[in-house]
């Protein structure tokens, strides 16, 4: 028998991170862990309320499956009996991991891939008045890829004062759904004169046709609006990349499917995550492998993480020890 663990934990943020839809300073996380005998698994997720989740919510979508769970459900079981989403996530990571300690395999070999290697990750500057994020953005210059979150009714001076604080850093902006079809012509144009990499959701999710019918100068890449591999189709032509995160596909096991079906359909792919430790971004850098962005910085945005953590040389994130996970 298998028993199941929910734990909820609190993670402060080193100051306040802030995106068009709010701020907070904590990351509030859900943990999963599977005990079986004296081997476990563990997973965690983050619940967003972006999509109507709380903490209460999560766990208490686990705990509608406990009995399931504790029978020895498989992750393929579990894609059947819950839903996409944060919840299933921590439970579907936790499963890779038992299974891994179980057969002293890593999770990278289980799901047969090729030795993982190190990965440069995005570093995220909050939403912030034109100074307060070109004095970030300056601080952070040493870094190779900033991911600047945007997403106001006017985003120029802010896009001009990171990129003049950073002129070599390649940047991704965010505008978390904050621009709209009025000002979305005058910031793509902004991008462009930056040399901005890619824009992640400039628009509110369901205004993606928007996108088909408007000349995109820069790459443009879904969030909001990709979920899982049902999504795909429709974001084809109107997108350029997808942004995978394992608490909207559900966990590992779908992310892998989904991004191999993003590159056939000709999306580049992004891994990102929301900010939480390293034992969610543990499994994320498995996806990550290859990808053509990664944001998965979450632990570098914390003022305290896990032990042991992830270990990253600036912005190198350094493959996984199984000791955290996998």
């Amino acid at each position: 028998m298998t028993t199941l663990e929910i734990t909820v934990e609190h993670f402060p943020i080193a100051g306040q991170f802030t995106i068009s839809r709010g701020s907070k300073t904590a990351a509030s996380v859900v943990t999963c862990r599977l005990r079986e005998g004296v081997t476990s698994g563990i997973g965690e997720c983050v619940p967003y309320a972006r999509y109507g989740e709380t903490i209460e919510s999560v766990v208490a979508a686990i705990e509608a499956c406990r009995h399931a769970i504790e029978r020895g459900i498989s992750r393929t079981e579990l894609a059947r009996v819950m839903p996409p989403g944060a919840a299933r996530n921590a439970v579907d990571c936790a499963l890779w991991d038992l299974e891994a300690k179980r057969s002293a395999l890593p999770v990278w070999q289980l799901a047969g891939l090729p030795l993982p290697q190190p990965l440069v990750t995005a570093y995220t500057i909050s939403l912030a008045d034109a100074e307060t994020m070109a004095a970030r953005a300056a601080e952070a210059a040493f870094r190779p890829v900033l991911k600047v979150k945007v997403g106001t009714a006017d985003d120029a001076a802010g896009i001009r004062a990171v990129r003049r604080s950073a002129p070599e850093s390649i940047i991704i902006l965010d505008a978390n759904e904050g621009w709209t079809e009025d000002n979305l012509a005058a910031h793509f144009a902004v991008c462009e004169e930056a040399g901005i990499a890619l824009i992640e959701q400039p628009l509110p999710s369901g205004h993606d046709d928007i996108l088909a019918r408007v000349p995109r100068p820069v790459p443009v890449c879904a969030d909001e609006s990709v979920h899982t591999i049902a999504d795909l189709d429709h974001l084809a032509g109107r997108y350029d990349a997808v942004n995978i995160k394992l608490d909207k596909t559900g966990g590992l096991t779908h992310a892998f499917d989904m991004r191999n079906q993003a590159r056939a359909l000709g999306l580049d792919v992004m891994v990102g995550c929301m900010v939480g430790t390293s034992l969610a971004m543990a499994p994320a850098a498995l996806v990550a492998q290859g990808a053509a962005f990664v944001d998965l910085d979450g632990p570098l945005l914390l003022a305290r993480d896990r032990e042991p953590g992830l270990r990253y040389e600036g912005s190198l994130l350094m493959p996984l020890e199984p000791e955290l996970w996998g």
